[in-house]
């Protein structure tokens, strides 16, 4: 999601909300079997439409994920976020005590809004818990399973994003150990497990001991995760999402300044249609591999923790099949930032071909990566970000008619477009003969 729980230029900003007054109700919750596909309440039903849900009269104290998730019955207002996130806890922290939960309003998403639920009880007071990590920008915890995270999805983004996929790929994610723990699951958002650590930025993204993480846990990933009978190969999702994205841009934009700023660039849109279709069928021609991918994977979606030395991909709203060169692409392009965009940040040909060199190697298994190898994954990755570039700037249109997150998405999709332009005939011209 372009989500960013860090910024990229300020780590892990926030908005600091005193502890909390505690909240007297309960609230009933439905617990569905993780293994069951969710109806559209989020109750999980079975092919044969029966209800399995359990509607408990009073709120459970855990859930294990591996057996079923909570769905609690309440819509967050956007604007009173804490209230809603208190809400949540209730129902599924029913034995903290609300009055020693800290909150943090993370301050960075353009897409969603997220909150951190910090556990501060008073036994721990006199330790470091009570204490605010400067460095990471959120409390010191002994125990994270006394942290839990929130999402409120932002408005009308389940127009660009299949929600009930986004679960079942964080419970896919999460078995192979790249995806934090699934909590619960609300009218509009999700309660999930806390990464601790910082977020990348486009400074430390370049230090070989984190980008080579990077390089292979995302190798990891493609490799490994398999949602689907491997003997039946899946289509890449680029295609069909594009086409979805499309569809919901306006032929008129709600407000006359916005559309005046948009139609002589944008609009109408069927030639922006056109203009991917000939980019996609190009890009078809390389024959990059099709897998599991992330598809969303700014430096903001990147956790580091330090004393594991391990990254950890969060936020998988976009993940599913998909071009191999795309998630790459897409990875290289948002070296740029989002917050402050400067695409002289985007890696030059040498990085490129490091960075390669040690993806391929985690990915294919081997050490004896030919130059031939990495020469033509470089040309792939590189056409792709073009696709990339394309896909944020259809999806910016969508969100700049839509959303009501403070930002500026008209903008945004200039950026995105103007340099698609910019490296569309440099990226094309790129070549590779075996």
């Amino acid at each position: 999601m372009r989500f960013i729980m860090g910024s990229e230029t300020e780590i892990n900003g926030y908005d600091e909300i005193p502890y909390g007054v505690a909240s007297s109700q309960p609230i009933d919750i439905n617990v569905y079997n993780s293994n069951l596909p969710l109806s559209s309440n989020g109750v999980c039903v079975n092919n044969n439409g029966d209800d399995h849900s359990t509607i408990l009269s009073s709120p459970v104290t855990a859930v294990t994920e591996t057996d079923c998730v909570s769905y609690v019955p309440v819509c967050i207002n956007e604007n009173d976020v804490i209230e809603g996130a208190k809400q949540i806890l209730i129902a599924i922290r029913s034995h903290w005590d609300l009055k020693f939960v800290q909150f943090k309003k993370f301050t960075d998403g353009i897409t969603n809004k997220l909150i951190g639920c910090f556990y501060n009880p008073p036994t721990f007071c006199c330790n470091k818990i009570a204490c605010t990590n400067i460095a990471n920008g959120y409390p010191d915890v002994d125990d994270l399973n006394n942290v839990v995270l929130i999402r409120v999805y932002g408005n009308k983004t389940d127009l660009l994003i299949d929600r009930e996929k986004e679960i079942e790929n964080i419970k896919l994610l999460h078995s192979y150990q790249f995806a934090p723990s699934l909590y619960a699951i609300f009218k509009n958002g999700l309660a999930y497990e806390f990464v601790p650590g910082v977020t990348l930025n486009p400074d430390n993204v370049l230090q070989p001991e984190l980008w080579s993480l990077v390089a292979k846990r995302m190798a990891e990933m493609h490799r490994i995760v398999d949602a689907k009978d491997a003997s039946k190969p899946m289509p890449p999702m680029l295609l069909k999402k594009m086409e979805r994205f499309f569809d919901l841009v306006p032929s008129r934009f709600s407000k006359a300044q916005l559309h005046k700023r948009l139609e002589g660039t944008f609009l109408p849109v069927e030639r922006m249609r056109q203009e991917f279709a000939q980019l996609y069928k190009r890009l078809e021609t390389l024959n990059s591999p099709v897998v599991f991918s992330h598809n969303d994977l700014l430096l903001g979606n990147i956790v580091y923790t330090q004393d594991l030395q391990k990254v950890t991909f969060i936020d998988y709203e976009y993940a599913d099949y998909n071009y191999q060169a795309f998630d790459i692409g897409n990875h290289f392009a948002e070296f740029a930032g989002v917050d402050t965009v400067d695409y002289n940040r985007y890696p030059n040909r040498e990085f490129q071909l490091k960075w390669l060199r040690v993806y391929l190697e985690n990915y294919l298994l081997k050490t004896d990566i030919t130059v031939d190898e990495i020469e033509c994954l470089y040309v792939q990755v590189n056409q792709f970000a073009l696709a990339a570039h394309f896909f944020w700037t259809i999806w910016s249109l969508v969100q700049a008619e839509y959303s009501t997150i403070d930002f500026d998405y008209a903008e945004y999709a200039f950026l995105r477009y103007q340099e698609y332009l910019a490296k569309k005939d440099e990226f094309l011209a790129l070549n590779y003969q075996n």
